[in-house]
């Protein structure tokens, strides 16, 4: 199997493995203010690096994000304990959003590729998990962490990266379909949660494919409940965005 040279690629990964090293990709923060003048309020959002006494914080934030919401109960929050520990995983894209003195956001990226019917493979990004505390969604947390992730991947030299999610919403963050860009997900299918996005103009002209996202998304449920006891007990139960996400999932075709 090779890795193609074509234009998901930057200029060598010398080059990106020197930018990912820099202390520019290390540490920083930006603070962003989002204002709601229907409402009458103003939310102060600074966005940084995950650190190491983020970890567990980070994990209550995704797990109160997603629980219930696409499946009962959910393992986005065991999910990311496990991405930051595997090979794929990129830490220099691991963000976090705060607000009024508490973590309010977080998104991560993990490298995967693009595999031709040739086995000919281009390098990418797959964005996930992104979640926001369900008190502050609807505000643009959401949109301000996806627009810095992807502006920092994009100075580091990827030139692409791709998503499952809800098209109507990723749409608005500048995603189209995996199909305009001639992209079938790892079954080799047209699907309407496959999103992506070109980080660099022309990125995706020569690039036609399975999206491959990293073994790490295949989780173990047994590791995940086992993983969920040492959270406090929830109720899972069903509810209607569920049915909706079983929609969306089966919306593919050959």
């Amino acid at each position: 199997r090779t890795i193609g040279k074509g234009p998901l690629m930057s200029r060598g990964s010398r080059r990106r493995t020197k930018r990912r090293n820099s202390s520019r990709y290390r540490a920083f923060h930006i603070r962003r203010a989002l204002y709601f003048p229907e409402e009458g309020m103003a939310l102060d959002v600074k966005l940084r690096k995950e650190g190491p006494e983020d970890t567990r914080p980070v994990e209550c934030l995704l797990r109160e994000a997603f629980w219930n919401v696409y499946v009962p109960g959910c393992e986005e929050h065991y999910l990311a304990h496990i991405l930051r520990k595997h090979r794929d995983f990129v830490p220099e894209l691991d963000l976090v959003a705060e607000a009024e003195g508490r973590l309010v956001g977080n998104v991560m990226c993990t490298h995967a590729r693009i595999v031709s019917a040739r086995e000919t493979a281009w390098e990418t990004l797959c964005l996930g998990p992104l979640g926001v505390l369900p008190e502050y969604q609807r505000y643009g947390v959401g949109r301000i962490l996806v627009e810095r992730v992807t502006t920092l991947a994009s100075e580091m030299g990827f030139g692409s990266i791709f998503l499952y999610g809800d098209p109507s919403y990723y749409r608005r963050l500048g995603f189209l379909p995996g199909e305009q860009f001639g992209i079938r997900n790892g079954e080799g299918q047209w699907a309407a949660a496959l999103q992506g996005r070109e980080l660099r103009p022309g990125a995706l002209e020569k690039v036609e494919g399975r999206f491959l996202e990293s073994e790490a998304f295949r989780t173990d449920p047994e590791a995940a409940a086992r993983f969920d006891r040492t959270f406090p007990e929830r109720e899972k139960k069903w509810l209607p965005s569920q049915d909706l996400f079983l929609e969306l999932v089966n919306m593919v075709r050959q």
